[in-house]
């Protein structure tokens, strides 16, 4: 019964149009400029290149749960 609830109230949310193009469009920029844009961005402000490439992988790995997540409830067909 509770996990109804949450699915009704996390769908509320995703009826919207706004929120479901915003979702995606969040989605594939994390995926996409996470991995090359902000590791460059970090890399140009002298911190080390492990820390920038370990930053674009958890974007990119955020990105990529997010997708499956927009995929999952139907919102990406």
């Amino acid at each position: 019964m509770k996990e109804e609830n949450e699915d009704s109230e996390n769908s509320g949310m995703l009826d919207s149009k706004f929120w479901r193009t915003s979702l995606t469009i969040v989605a594939v920029i994390l995926i996409f400029a996470g991995p090359t844009y902000v590791t460059y961005a970090v890399s140009s402000l002298n911190i080390a290149s492990s820390a920038s490439v370990i930053l674009g992988l958890a974007l990119f790995v955020v990105g990529l749960v997010l997708l499956f997540y927009l995929i999952r409830k139907k919102v990406i067909v």
